[in-house]
């Protein structure tokens, strides 16, 4: 009887020993549903320096992404060429060289220089005595005195005459050659070529003793004065953009700033190849950066501003693909009760995310360590 009370015995405790068990994993289990609340101790909050903060109000914008480079418009940049043939005798300007408008950036040397100013003394001496002679012979016309084909005749030749001193005359002014001087005896077999701007060489193109014919590009020079934004942007993007538009922009090449802008004209014409459209943007005036042209640039352009309830970047994050934001539910002396919140980001702009769904205003959220504590 003994034995078997001793069975009955050992029986309970092992029956109350189970029972006590399975209290503490159902205890464990309830624990472990609560997918959606964490408990956050204050110590760990402090060791790896959380922080809380309430959703606030920010303005984002809805952009449009382009690409270009920093151009220059075309009357701020000069080819410079020869209306004639000729060697090069001299220049001494070196590529980076600023130049005015008028400067003499190079001199020719070519013997027909001389035969052509030769020629303009001629024509001009006999155009002084074709015009006597027609002046003449419209006077005696007029009194019956000569023949109507004799006056026709004067008259022919002092126009063809005049025609080619004209001609010749003009030739000189464009070599920059002074037709007054030549008519004073000062014939030269040079002749100046002078920049038509104010700017800067960026090319140089010829040595001295090079033959260049009038086709060819002797150095180019450019004004940086006015520097512009040449973008381009995809055709479904062109009815959205309008003059005055603000443009953000940087180099990513040179530098990791951004700077402003705006949109001064949008093109009309879509490229039938790539389908992209030209944009030209003005940089703001208080910009203090050298800006060289041809450099690359990434650009977004603002078309719309919206206020949204915002939190900062760090305050988003991700578990099992699905992206989250804690927001702190409660709080006791020990620690933190904070609600896993499911959202759908919308937009990130200047450091903050906004959300498609609206965040309550009067919550605090966990904005530094989430990651880490979903991790754990």
């Amino acid at each position: 009887m003994n034995y078997i009370n001793s069975i009955l015995l050992l029986s309970l405790l092992l029956l109350y020993g189970c029972t006590n068990n399975i209290k503490v994993e159902n205890k464990a289990s309830e624990s472990s549903t609560a997918k959606d609340r964490i408990y956050l101790s204050k110590a760990q909050f402090e060791n790896s320096k959380m922080v809380f903060a309430s959703a606030v109000k920010k303005e984002f914008s809805q952009t449009v992404s382009a690409s270009g480079i920093i151009d220059v418009p075309p009357q701020s940049k000069a080819e410079i060429s020869a209306f004639w043939g000729g060697y090069i005798k001299s220049t001494s300007l070196l590529i980076g060289d600023k130049v005015k408008l008028g400067d003499c950036v190079v001199t020719l040397e070519n013997p027909e220089f001389i035969n052509m100013q030769q020629a303009y003394l001629e024509t001009a001496e006999k155009l002084a005595y074709l015009k006597a002679d027609y002046e003449r012979q419209k006077t005696m016309v007029e009194e019956n005195i000569t023949s109507q084909k004799s006056f026709l005749k004067a008259e022919s030749e002092y126009k063809t005459a005049m025609a080619r001193n004209n001609s010749l005359k003009k030739n000189l002014q464009m070599l920059n050659i002074n037709p007054t001087s030549v008519m004073e005896g000062d014939i030269v077999s040079q002749a100046s070529i002078y920049s038509p701007i104010d700017g800067y060489v960026t090319q140089i193109l010829v040595n001295t003793g090079t033959y260049i014919s009038p086709a060819d590009k002797i150095m180019e020079v450019m004004n940086t004065d006015h520097i512009h934004l040449k973008l381009k942007v995809f055709e479904k993007d062109l009815l959205q953009l309008k003059k005055g538009q603000k443009i953000l922009f940087k180099v990513p090449e040179a530098m990791s700033e951004e700077y402003q802008g705006e949109v001064h004209l949008v093109g009309s014409a879509i490229d039938p190849i790539s389908r992209l459209a030209l944009l030209h943007g003005h940089i703001n005036n208080d910009i203090d950066v050298h800006f060289s042209v041809g450099m690359f640039v990434e650009a977004k352009i603002i078309i719309e501003t919206n206020e949204h309830a915002a939190l900062p970047v760090d305050a988003v994050v991700e578990l099992e693909g699905k992206k989250y934001v804690l927001m702190l539910e409660s709080e006791d002396n020990e620690g933190y009760t904070l609600k896993l919140l499911e959202v759908e980001v919308e937009n990130n702009y200047n450091g903050f995310t906004s959300f498609k769904s609206q965040l309550p205003l009067n919550k605090q959220f966990l904005t530094k360590g989430g990651f880490v504590l979903l991790q754990e």
